[in-house]
């Protein structure tokens, strides 16, 4: 198939592209090449001639969307409506990358597919107005909800390495629970979804859930580091968005289809394991 990703440098782009690119003509299209949030996008895209739409790019700097909340509807609502309506004209179904934010975080249990969203915040708005744009304008999409994405050069863990290698002691939010999910996992999950016709809404996280507390804590541990932590509420660390405070999701469609995703833990290990032996960077940061 000819696969079009935007969003390929990003950290799920690029593992799109290494799960992807062996077996498939990809389209890679950065910032560069498509004016997401501009009309001028439906004809970009539609000239590829793509077979299938793989569409991660977002605006996702939280605490940006709450300071422009208009070009956070602009990037991942507009363009997402734009990204739709040229699939309209390829017609290619669309994979749209979506995000726990959508819900509120008042849950007591992980969320389920079809449960209600209820964003909080201009981030979650904007994500669940790209979904609404998917669902009114295509007949043939998957909307694949994502959460506490790790996998690149940029992210959470990325960041505990960092501080942990540099300070004797972190605090982290232990009110804020969530998925972690490895990019590699979510993209082999993508690639097996698109061979099949079972359109529809997918979470693909990897199982199990944490606070940022106990994210940070297996990071450090794995890692090998003594750093200590210190556990802090969500009140008490300030920031321009509001962050829902519960929000893992069960993966309940895509394991029907045989799609099952493992315990964030082992993927942890795994990304960790690499960035030691440098084959991320072809340098170890540790």
């Amino acid at each position: 198939m000819r696969i079009a990703i935007t969003g390929a440098n990003g950290q799920l782009g690029q593992a799109l592209q290494r799960q992807l690119g062996p077996t498939h003509d990809l389209i890679l299209l950065g910032h560069a090449d498509l004016e997401l949030g501009s009309p001028a996008c439906v004809a970009q895209l539609a000239a590829t001639g793509a077979d299938v739409v793989i569409h991660p790019a977002a605006y996702t700097n939280v605490d940006g969307c709450a300071r422009d909340p208009e070009l956070a509807f602009r990037v991942n609502g507009l363009g997402t409506q734009y990204v739709a309506l040229a699939c309209r004209e390829l017609g290619a179904p669309l994979v749209y990358i979506s995000t726990n934010e959508v819900f509120g975080g008042a849950a007591t249990s992980p969320y389920f597919e079809y449960d209600c969203a209820a964003p909080i915040n201009a981030y979650g708005r904007s994500k669940w107005a790209g979904e609404q744009a998917v669902r009114e304008l295509l007949d043939r999409f998957y909307i694949v909800r994502v959460a506490w994405l790790f996998g690149g050069e940029r992210n959470f863990v990325r960041t505990i390495l960092r501080l942990a290698a540099e300070r004797e002691r972190l605090a982290l939010v232990a009110d804020e629970v969530g998925s972690p999910t490895y990019a590699p996992d979510v993209a082999a999950g993508i690639a097996q979804l698109i061979e099949t016709p079972f359109y529809g809404t997918y979470h693909l996280v990897n199982s199990g859930h944490c606070s940022r507390y106990d994210f940070a804590a297996e990071i450090v541990r794995q890692a090998g580091f003594r750093t200590a932590l210190d556990p802090i509420r969500l009140a008490d660390y300030k920031r321009d968005s509001v962050v829902p405070p519960f929000t893992p999701l069960a993966n309940l469609a895509a394991a029907a289809l045989g799609i099952h995703m493992r315990p964030w833990q082992a993927a942890l290990a795994e990304y960790i394991a690499a960035i030691q032996q440098g084959v991320l960077s072809g340098r170890s940061t540790l």
